[in-house]
């Protein structure tokens, strides 16, 4: 075990490599070895102080921020370290950025009883590293293009243009029911609770919810299947949780595997025909380069899986027809 401090508390000031950084990303990075779970806890409980003061996960450092930290013990080696082979895909890397293409069932980051998510194990198979953080997240069960910043100034920039709208997001859904519109805008607010029995969802909240944007577009129908299925394109304009599955479970078009929004019944009767997890890929991204801002096409292929259950879908017309 390496201790970080056994009997008191460590003050660190915070340097140029900090700056930006929330206070919860730097924790765990300097923490190596230390659960997320239990981070948040030292940061909820006033155990963290930030120049003295008590502080939020989200709060943003910067060059000189003195911040204390309570004693803990941390892992030099985590009991289940991160296999290199496993880290995804690269789809294009520079000396600015790296996309990944993401499985489905792989999160982004550990947490909730996961070690070792997409960032943790990209740490680890690149040791030299300096600097390696998530632009964007994609949902566990969510396959596609994912970003990763190779330097601070460069998520900054791509943060600003997430923020202003400046990067195209498109995912590729499919959904029960036949989409009659060619293009459909969808404007529903959205708002997150938590359940009775502890899950946190989001729901439509036309007063209090808020403002998420998602535009549709016809791909293909399936119109004389039963049930009739339709794939179809989804462009974010916000990134709401779960924005793409509740506007559409909201329109009556549940996603395919869904199952927290959809179908629960038609979904068993899908994982009978193959398909054994949610279809929605995050497909392409578009956006200008954050260094000499040239544009960028990033594109992930469907997935195996997925594409084999759409060929499903061909041949059963088909033999209908």
């Amino acid at each position: 075990m390496n201790d970080l401090s056994k009997d008191a508390a460590n003050r660190l000031a915070v340097g140029e490599a900090g700056a930006g950084q929330r206070i919860d990303n730097f924790l765990h990075r300097l923490l190596k070895g230390v659960p997320k779970s239990h981070i948040y806890r030292i940061l909820r409980s006033g155990e963290v102080r930030l120049n003295g003061k008590r502080v939020k996960p989200d709060a943003r450092l910067a060059p000189g921020d003195e911040l204390r930290i309570p004693p803990i013990r941390t892992s030099a080696k985590p009991a289940h370290a991160s296999p290199k082979a496993l880290v995804p895909p690269v789809i294009y890397e520079d000396e600015a950025l790296v996309a990944l293409d993401k499985p489905a069932g792989l999160a982004v980051h550990g947490g909730s009883g996961i070690a070792f998510g997409l960032i943790e194990r990209l740490r680890a198979a690149r040791p030299q590293a300096k600097f390696l953080e998530l632009v964007h997240r994609l949902d566990r069960d969510t396959s596609g293009v994912l970003l990763v910043a190779k330097k601070r100034a460069a998520l900054i920039a791509l943060h600003a243009a997430l923020r202003e709208g400046r990067i195209d997001k498109r995912y590729l859904v499919l959904v029960k029911g036949k989409w009659r519109d060619t293009k459909r805008a969808v404007d529903l607010p959205l708002t997150r609770f938590v359940t009775e029995g502890g899950e946190r969802r989001v729901r439509v909240e036309r007063e209090q919810g808020r403002s998420a944007r998602t535009v549709f577009y016809r791909r293909h129908v399936w119109p004389t299947l039963d049930p009739p299925l339709s794939l179809v394109e989804a462009e974010l304009h916000t990134g709401r949780t779960h924005q793409i599955r509740v506007h559409l479970a909201h329109l009556g078009f549940p996603l395919a595997g869904d199952d927290k929004y959809g179908d629960f019944a038609w979904n068993r009767s899908l994982a009978k025909r193959g398909l054994k997890r949610m279809f929605l890929h995050a497909q392409r991204l578009e956006f200008e380069h954050p260094v000499d801002a040239k544009p960028m096409a990033l594109e992930a292929p469907l997935p195996a899986d997925l594409a084999a259950f759409l060929a499903q879908l061909d041949a059963a017309k088909d033999a209908d027809g």
